[in-house]
């Protein structure tokens, strides 16, 4: 295999994932209500499973208690008042977090299954506001992969983060910004200006997103979360980036920065 063909070896997986992923949640965004609810909810839980199987250190009945629970969580959020909400939001954590089994990773449990059930609610909160502001959110988180990808790729130069992704390099980080400024800057007549900026800071929280979930792979010694989309690994290695946009998202709309 040529260095140009090994280069580029991973594009072909990556697109198909994307193309599958895209049918699935983009139908689910644009019927919105139930639909979306449900679907971020089987999302979520799937995510609670694979964080629980590297967290509780191996399989059997708990990473499956973990992901149903928070799965069904996500689902009643949808439908209960704040205090509820907010038992749940903080309740599944960190009763999954004094569940693990001798030996598992109980700070690592409650910071990554919290960061995922907030960032949910955040993206279901956000579809209630209408379908623009989360296509704004998932166009300039792809962007922002696309763009960090081939500029990376293409470009090269000193790495962003080594030691937790030995891939990433400063300029696909740098390409990934301006991507998602042009996004802010096309949704501008719909959100306000202020949407380019938030963009840029939405963009870093992706990348970050992705960082985070790396680095918990790379502290288990695990390359993917699970092989539940073949080819490219968990439902956490597709969405991590999304998730961590969609945490900054959640705290821009509790400030009053994104819709009412």
């Amino acid at each position: 295999m040529s260095e140009t063909s090994a280069k580029w070896g991973d594009l072909g997986p990556r697109v198909i994932s994307a193309i599958v992923l895209l049918a699935v949640g983009g139908g689910a965004v644009w019927l919105g209500g139930v639909v979306f609810l449900y679907v971020a909810a089987i999302a979520a839980g799937l995510i609670g499973w694979e964080i629980a199987r590297i967290c509780n250190l191996g399989g059997g009945l708990m990473p499956v208690a973990t992901g149903f629970v928070t799965g069904t969580a996500i689902l009643f959020s949808g439908y209960a008042p704040d205090w509820v909400l907010i038992v749940l939001l903080v309740g599944v954590p960190v009763v999954a977090a004094a569940a693990i089994a001798p030996g598992g990773d109980r700070l690592r449990m409650f910071n990554y299954l919290a960061w995922i059930m907030v960032a949910t609610w955040g993206l279901i909160d956000l579809r209630g506001l209408g379908l623009v502001p989360v296509i704004w959110l998932a166009a300039l988180v792809v962007a922002c992969d696309v763009a960090g990808y081939f500029v990376g790729r293409t470009v090269g130069g000193p790495k962003f983060w080594p030691r937790i992704s030995p891939k990433k390099t400063w300029s696909g980080t740098a390409g990934g910004w301006v991507a998602a400024g042009l996004v802010g800057a096309i949704f501008a007549p719909y959100l306000g200006t202020g949407v380019i900026w938030l963009s840029v800071l939405v963009a870093f929280a992706s990348q970050m997103g992705d960082i985070a979930a790396s680095a918990l792979k790379r502290s288990k010694g695990v390359k993917d979360f699970s092989a539940l989309i073949p080819g490219h690994g968990g439902v956490f290695d597709r969405f991590d980036a999304l998730m961590g946009a969609a945490l900054v998202v959640t705290l821009a709309r509790l400030l009053g920065l994104i819709g009412g």
